[in-house]
């Protein structure tokens, strides 16, 4: 047959390209708050897409009293001086300015050269800001690196190195390290936030962050906000000197402590304090707690005391290195230790949700540190109780607390149940004696015969004899 005649096979169709599934966009429809008196929303702020997507996820549906007052004034690129403590939501204030003034004009960035800078006391709360800011920029594209000191050195490096970064959060020490390596440079800063400006002053960090706000440019080509738990003179001094015609907010926390946390103080001694605090834990079945104390040897103390009896809990005090103080951080968070026991370096800074109680084991020595640690708990218009032992020493510290809230604390003495005999402890488990000494231990064995010089026979011992004779 002939080939020519041969009918020609039909041709397939084109391959079409695979399509990806249509994804809805996310819009306001889906994030519904009906408007309250006296509260502000989120709504009403004008904020970008992508960044009330982040705040619905978040699940903040009306702004805190520092966010209602701060950030009509924030998000207009003022500066600003406000007092505030821990868990009234000031960290979201700054944090939004900062992502929707960089929304608002993009930028591209070099390696090392920030927009903004982000300084605080501790590792714990630049750590805190990090995923704070990770939160609410879920869907706007903007990046932190968090820089301090105790962990993450070589980390840090690298990505200052390989990536070009938003935002910094620091500590002044590890910051100004990476600034001497010319891995970080500030000329470039348009946004400057320095938080916990009071506790930078107690730890003397004053004269490392005057360093580094003179390596940003003068506060007329930038934005600073200046947050303190107090606004002392020193304090204010130094606002005024960074600051340009700054809007001051103050929010009392004595007030916010009194509505949201409640407050009482138990009358005890130094002997039955341990057993009131156990008893409590124990009678109450708590499940997550800060214990406070004002020593580090007190921590490591109380934290094996309450092993023995067969409670779980951790430390974290300023002996502990920092990759452990997260990870007890974390154990803390996920319920699998329920106590944790903690010197006034986990007071500010540190928020760790579902806190019920926080225990006061040692009364602070400073009063003001009395509001940053029961500030733990009752945070963002939770309720939280606050427990305190005062023994025969520390009692006396009772009126200078009640006069920085600024009211009476009930004071009472333990219940029958607080007041139970403990339980036999657990027996201690002796450690092996260490020889790091060069002592040698106490052979345990069989006897090993004599392998040293022979001495002489009492036959030889005669033949001498004989010999001198």
């Amino acid at each position: 047959m002939d080939q020519a005649l041969e009918p020609k096979p039909a041709a397939s169709p084109p391959l079409k390209p695979r399509q990806r599934p249509k994804t809805e966009r996310w819009s306001l429809a889906k994030f519904p708050v009906d408007p309250e008196e006296g509260k502000t929303r989120f709504h009403d702020l004008d904020l970008p897409l992508s960044l009330m997507h982040a705040i619905c996820d978040l699940k903040f549906n009306y702004c805190t009293e520092i966010q209602a007052k701060l950030l009509p004034h924030t998000l207009g690129g003022k500066d600003a001086t406000a007092k505030a403590q821990t868990g009234t939501g000031k960290s979201a204030t700054f944090i939004i300015a900062i992502i929707k003034t960089f929304l608002k004009k993009p930028r591209k960035n070099k390696n090392g050269m920030p927009r903004a800078l982000i300084l605080a006391p501790t590792r714990e709360l630049v750590h805190q800001l990090e995923k704070d800011f990770n939160g609410l920029a879920k869907y706007s594209r903007q990046s932190i690196v968090a820089v301090y000191g105790g962990t993450g050195y070589n980390q840090q490096m690298t990505r200052l190195r390989e990536k070009p970064v938003d935002v910094i959060a620091a500590t002044p020490g590890r910051l100004l390290d990476f600034i001497n390596k010319k891995l970080v440079n500030l000329s470039r800063v348009e946004i400057v936030v320095l938080d916990e400006a009071d506790r930078m002053l107690d730890m003397g960090f004053i004269p490392d962050v005057r360093r580094l706000v003179y390596m940003t440019p003068h506060k007329d080509k930038r934005q600073t906000l200046f947050f303190s738990a107090t606004l002392t003179d020193e304090v204010l001094r130094l606002a005024d000197s960074w600051t340009k015609d700054a809007v001051r907010i103050e929010i009392d926390p004595d007030q916010a402590a009194a509505l949201s946390i409640r407050q009482v103080i138990y009358l005890t001694t130094e002997a039955d304090r341990f057993k009131n605090v156990y008893n409590l834990l124990v009678s109450e079945n708590l499940q997550r707690v800060l214990i406070f104390v004002n020593r580090k040897d007190t921590a490591k103390y109380l934290s094996s005391k309450l092993e023995r009896y067969g409670q779980k809990c951790g430390v974290l005090s300023g002996d502990v290195a920092q990759d452990k103080r997260f990870k007890v951080l974390d154990r803390f968070k996920n319920g699998r230790i329920k106590f944790l026991v903690a010197t006034d370096v986990a007071a500010r800074g540190l928020h760790i949700e579902d806190i019920s109680h926080v225990i006061n084991y040692d009364l602070p020595i400073e009063p003001e540190h009395y509001i940053h640690r029961i500030g733990r708990t009752g945070r963002a218009g939770a309720t939280g109780t606050s427990i305190s032992f005062a023994d025969e020493m520390s009692s006396f510290e009772i009126p200078k607390i009640e006069e920085i809230l600024g009211n009476k604390i009930e004071c009472e003495y333990p219940s029958e149940e607080l007041d139970k005999p403990l339980p036999k402890p657990k027996p201690v488990k002796r450690k092996p004696a260490s020889h790091s000494s060069g002592k040698k231990p106490p052979y345990k064995g069989k006897k090993r015969p004599y392998r040293g010089k022979p001495g002489p026979s009492k036959s030889n011992h005669i033949n001498r004899n004989n010999k001198k004779n």
